[in-house]
């Protein structure tokens, strides 16, 4: 298995003087339970190199047994350190690509031509597309060959609107990502706030929230195993 994670390069949230980026526990438990499979996996950012990392996901309280590995794994951290330009990707080289979430994807990779181009030829190629808690804000502008939007009809998730209301956030962040999968047509689902919910649907998966980031990335990797089998 040939695994993409894609990270985010933003690093403003918004207009609050305040950092953002990519929440640690939505990379790091994904990434270890890809490597733990066995999964070749390469990381990418809009930028290349070092995607910010959401300094609220570093503090004590956030703190998982993925994050705490990942702080002692030099391997990981350099590849982290080095991400590849997203722009230079093959989607031919991958039989998955997986989006973290943190609030950075709403303001770049939402909106960004590669990986729309990219999440758009790895679903037309039959290849799982996964995204957790912000992240599925990235599926939002993919349209497939027919011009419609590729999760209109499809059980998604992702951050609520009451876990940004009651994280403060719902006049910061450019979008509410429940709200714009609902405007493009998705049958939102949700679990509990802040529990662990994923929906999978065709060749997406979606995680609500970090607690569904270890869930989401083991779906992906059954759903790759299954048609390995086939």
């Amino acid at each position: 298995m040939k695994i993409l994670i894609v990270l985010t390069s933003h690093d403003k949230l918004g207009h609050t003087g305040e950092k953002t980026g990519f929440w640690l526990e939505e990379f790091a438990a994904p990434y270890y339970a890809f490597i733990d499979a066995g999964a070749d996996v390469t990381l990418a950012s809009p930028r290349g190199g070092q995607p910010p990392l959401d300094p609220t996901s570093d503090e004590e309280d956030h703190q998982t047994d993925s994050t705490r590995r990942f702080k002692a794994d030099e391997k990981a951290r350099k590849a982290l350190a080095n991400t590849h330009r997203l722009s230079e990707m093959n989607p031919d080289h991958f039989d998955a690509v997986f989006y973290p979430g943190g609030h950075g994807p709403l303001w770049d990779l939402s909106g960004d031509k590669a990986s729309i181009d990219l999440i758009r030829t790895m679903l037309e190629s039959g290849k799982p597309v996964g995204a957790v808690c912000h992240a599925p804000a990235v599926l939002t502008e993919v349209k497939g060959t027919n011009g419609g939007y590729v999760v209109s009809g499809k059980r998604v998730t992702g951050f609520t609107n009451t876990e940004e209301q009651a994280v403060g956030l719902t006049d910061v962040v450019p979008f509410l990502v429940e709200s714009r999968l609902q405007q493009r047509g998705g049958q939102f689902r949700r679990g509990d706030d802040f529990a662990s919910h994923v929906e999978v649907d065709g060749l997406l998966v979606t995680g609500q929230n970090p607690a569904s980031s270890a869930p989401a990335a083991e779906a992906m990797i059954r759903m790759l195993e299954e048609k390995g089998r086939e």
